[in-house]
């Protein structure tokens, strides 16, 4: 059994704090965040919407493998492994924020003891594990990396909501300073983590050594990144096609049906925690990266590419009544880091529209807590645009936004049926098959 300390029980890292738990390990959570650290103490999860969580979470607890505390000297000394995941920032300039990080990487050295080893699992830019985290870690704990402790990175590669199937689906990466250290990384990992069969691999999945840490950030940073390139171009198709009469769904169905074509889906925005933050990280890297850079611009323009949309179809919007349907980054999720909602809503209140918002996630108040005016469910509309591909938006009809003459449907979900009586668009559609009233 191992005694194990996972710093900051978020989103990511309490799921693993629960995995690592229910291998029959001790774990030892740690949070800045007095009201999370009693809900994990209470066995009750802190956060709605990850699948199996509740009960993972309050088996771990009633059994004794799993407790939290805000103290870093009650969790780190001792510890045969510690894996941080304290969020890191990034702004508009590509300009990383390492406060939080550091703030815990520092507390996290007060407390190492000799034989810990350290796995950073948040993203980072390349370099920032072997140049940072190291001499941080040696100075404040004066201990030596490579003979008194190990540090690695490892990146965490799972969306909320499905923590626990994707750690089981996908290869855990690490990458060590040196050889043991890597080592010390494969035997831990292995030892808190299962693995589905995957014969699309072409090795067998479970714990996958890079060979330096340099490489496991790249991969994870080349991964994400790739995503926000490929929706990109989508975008740029799809806004190509819409203007010249061609359906982009059945080009993109079409062009993937050859084996060598992976187009994803175009859509209103990205968001979240990973797709339009790494690839900044990337370009903190590598600034000469024009395609990186490009394809993040296209992805940022979309929310104003989508209230142009609603301008050409519908005239004027000043004065205009336009409900936002979706807060939420993506459907199914009560999460609003980067989404979408806020250029759209932005872009509608400079056309001079009164704008409210919608999210069956979201209570009233949470929504003006995020800066909205809520929409009171069967008010009149003027019209309306599908942020959030949440599957209650699915079956909507012009029915239930009563007065609704115009509709952007910027995630491609509604039955063009239900719209007949409206003026219905959606990217990468040519008006005459998204449906002209």
């Amino acid at each position: 059994m191992l005694k194990i300390a996972v710093v900051a029980l978020g989103k990511i890292g309490l799921p693993l704090a629960v995995q690592f738990a229910g291998k029959g390990h001790q774990v030892v959570g740690v949070d800045v965040n007095e009201q999370v650290v009693q809900l994990v103490n209470a066995g009750r999860e802190p956060f709605p919407g990850e699948d199996q969580l509740q009960e993972k979470l309050a088996a771990s607890v009633a059994d004794g493998t799993l407790r939290a505390t805000t103290d870093y000297a009650d969790a780190i000394p001792g510890a045969d492994a510690v894996v941080l995941v304290v969020p890191l920032f990034v702004d508009d300039e590509a300009r990383p924020d390492f406060g939080w990080m550091d703030a815990a990487t520092r507390e996290l050295a007060r407390h190492l003891t000799p034989g810990t080893l350290v796995s950073f699992e948040t993203t980072l830019p390349v370099g920032t594990t072997r140049t940072r985290w190291k001499p941080m870690l040696e100075e404040g704990s004066g201990l030596t990396e490579g003979q008194d402790f190990h540090l690695v990175f490892s990146p965490e590669r799972v969306l909320t909501g499905r923590v626990f199937a994707d750690l089981r689906k996908y290869p855990k990466l690490i990458g060590g300073l040196d050889a043991a250290g890597a080592e010390r990384a494969r035997e831990f990992y292995e030892a808190v983590l299962d693995f589905d069969d995957r014969e699309d691999l072409a090795r067998a999945n479970g714990v996958w050594d890079l060979g330096s840490a340099e490489a496991a950030e790249m991969a994870k940073l080349a991964e994400t990144t790739y995503r926000d390139v490929n929706i990109g171009l989508a975008n740029e198709f799809a806004r190509y096609a819409g203007d010249n009469g061609i359906d982009i769904y059945r080009v993109i169905e079409a062009s993937n049906s050859q084996p060598y074509s992976h187009i994803h889906r175009p859509g209103i925005a990205v968001g979240g925690h990973c797709i339009p933050v790494y690839p900044r990280l990337y370009l903190w890297n590598d600034p000469q990266a024009d395609i990186v850079r490009t394809a993040r611009a296209v992805n940022a323009g979309m929310p104003d590419y989508a209230v142009g949309m609603l301008a050409g179809a519908h005239g004027s919007l000043a004065g205009q009544r336009v409900v936002v349907l979706g807060a939420a980054y993506r459907g199914g999720v009560k999460e609003t880091a980067f989404s979408g909602v806020f250029a759209t809503v932005r872009s509608l209140r400079d056309a001079g529209a009164e704008v409210t918002v919608h999210d069956p996630l979201y209570s009233d108040e949470e929504l003006i807590q995020l800066g909205f005016t809520p929409y009171p469910w069967g008010q009149s509309v003027d019209a309306a645009i599908i942020q959030t591909d949440h599957a209650d938006y699915r079956g909507l009809s012009a029915e239930d936004l009563p007065g609704v003459r115009t509709l952007v449907d910027g995630r491609n979900i509604t039955d063009p049926d239900r719209w007949s009586t409206v003026t219905r668009r959606v990217i990468g559609l040519p008006a005459s098959t998204a449906n002209e009233a």
